[in-house]
């Protein structure tokens, strides 16, 4: 009982502390956003479809640019397992994401 409560109590943390971002200046992401527009191909569009549909069910979503490639890695991996996605579909959130760095 002890170490549920313990590993619930870690993790309500690390969760508290992850989903809290630096406020950016409207102009610098706007600047951004124009600065490179991807077509969005079938494929990529289902990826997009996935990723906004399966994980803003638990957080708020992150535009893609937010992480590098390096870094959204080990960020996907996790979150296969958690929103218990196939290979499949994580291919094909993460062909998005690299599409939109």
């Amino acid at each position: 009982m002890k170490s549920r409560i313990l590993t619930i109590s870690i993790a309500l943390v690390l969760f508290s502390c992850a989903t809290k971002t630096p406020s950016v200046p409207a102009a610098t992401t706007e600047n951004a956003t124009a600065a490179k527009t991807v077509e969005l191909t079938p494929e990529l569009v289902a990826g997009q479809n996935l990723y906004d549909n399966n994980c803003a069910k638990c957080h708020k979503l992150y535009e893609p640019k937010k992480f590098s490639q390096e870094q959204w890695k080990p960020i996907l991996v996790r979150m296969q397992k958690k929103a218990h996605l196939d290979d499949t579909q994580m291919a094909s959130i993460s062909n998005y994401i690299t599409s939109q760095l």
